[in-house]
């Protein structure tokens, strides 16, 4: 074997995610997206949104298609553009809540996609859009999620909170983590790697934002699993002052792996922020994920994919696909029989089950969709496991 390279087998190997925070340039627009889906839902609980944001250096440009309240103007829009950047903690030179340029470029939805969409008579809603969306579930943590995405999560929600409390005010928004996890017999045991870059004031030197970063990283990850120190990197190119929309340009959309499940299941493509839950790319993913939760909930095996698929216009799933990793309790088959019984899967059967039709979106915007907290106002409400017991009881 040569130096440096570690011989895998399928169940003792390394396993790598990332996680980026709410102040990175793609996490910024997704906020901001975001945010303008949950202004439309708050006035018009079947507004139709599909809302994309750009950032640069002092400038944010929203482009995109609505169909909701008249009194929700461009002004409006900046608003709430620029609130969502404020909350964030932006007030630099190069990129500022208060005085960065704002374009609003948003219209009204296609009619033709409307058409295709919408319900009336005896014609069901239908997808707004063709896509295949996954879900994903294991027992690697108590959410139910991959360990090396939640862990790097995790990191970046602990600096950002200190951060906002003002406990460590040398930290800026822009941040990233990434874990490298050992696994043996398919089961992770430690971090072989951490590595986190975060932006800072210029008085702090690499040493310093270390040791600033450290006590996070430990507090988060099972006691014992902290890697090696010589395999601990904090800002890896030793500065990190300028970033941000200012170092970077950020995009809607472009990080739907940390989205996700950290690259540990199949993703199809699609993104979710800045968009209403009609569109499938959203509500379908979330469905998959609270259908394998459930299913690993209901201890029916100890890993679960599940994957869908619509075409636009037709409301019915063209596929309900169940993969269990040779961990299942039960026949698959009978599985996907129990979940369609158990929840109707067209775009709007999936809305009503998991009470999508609310402005719950900007607080998923960053740190995953997934393995978080169900809140009381219906956030999150595809992390519940309500439909465990039913599944149970079904397969029996």
């Amino acid at each position: 074997m040569h130096r440096g390279v570690h011989l895998l087998t399928l169940s003792n190997f390394l396993f790598t995610s990332e996680s980026v925070s709410e102040g990175h340039p793609d996490k910024v627009c997704d906020r901001i997206s975001d945010a303008i889906v949950d202004t439309f839902l708050a006035r018009a609980s079947e507004a139709r949104v599909a809302c994309e944001t750009m950032v640069t250096t002092n400038r944010i440009v929203l482009a995109g298609e609505v169909r909701g309240p008249e009194s929700i103007t461009h002004d409006v829009m900046e608003n709430v553009a620029r609130e969502a950047v404020r909350q964030i903690g932006y007030e630099q030179e190069g990129f500022h809540w208060k005085h960065a340029a704002v374009e609003v470029h948003i219209h009204s939805q296609s009619g033709d996609i409307a058409m295709g969409v919408d319900g009336g008579g005896n014609k069901d809603e239908g997808a707004g859009d063709q896509g295949i969306m996954f879900g994903y579930a294991c027992r690697e943590t108590d959410v139910l999620m991959p360990a090396a995405i939640h862990y790097s999560h995790a990191i970046l929600r602990s600096l950002a909170d200190a951060r906002h409390s003002g406990s460590e005010p040398g930290l800026l928004p822009d941040s990233k983590s990434q874990i490298t996890l050992r696994y043996e017999n398919g089961k992770p045991v430690c971090a072989t790697s951490v590595v986190v870059s975060s932006q800072h004031v210029a008085s702090l030197s690499q040493e310093e934002m270390r040791e600033i970063v450290r006590p996070h990283v430990v507090n988060v990850l099972p006691e014992g699993w902290m890697c090696p120190e010589e395999e601990f990197y904090v800002n890896p190119t030793g500065r990190f002052v300028i970033g941000g929309p200012d170092g970077d340009a950020g995009l809607t959309g472009r990080k739907i792996i940390v989205d996700t499940y950290g690259g540990s299941a199949p993703h199809g493509g699609g993104a979710f922020s800045g968009k209403d839950p009609s569109k499938v790319d959203r509500s379908a993913a979330y469905a998959a994920r609270y259908m394998a939760k459930n299913v690993v909930a209901a201890e029916l095996a100890e890993r679960c994919t599940i994957q869908l698929s619509y075409a636009i216009g037709v409301a019915k799933p063209l596929s309900l696909y169940i993969d269990t990793h040779d961990t299942g309790q039960v026949d698959e088959t009978k599985l996907a029989t129990a979940l369609s019984e158990a929840m109707d899967l067209t775009p709007r059967g999936i809305r009503k089950h998991l009470q999508l039709n609310k402005p719950i979106y900007a607080r998923s915007a960053a740190y995953g969709h997934f393995g978080r907290e169900p809140d009381a106002d219906g956030g999150f409400s595809w992390e519940r496991t309500d439909m465990a017991a039913e599944l149970k009881r079904a397969l029996s």
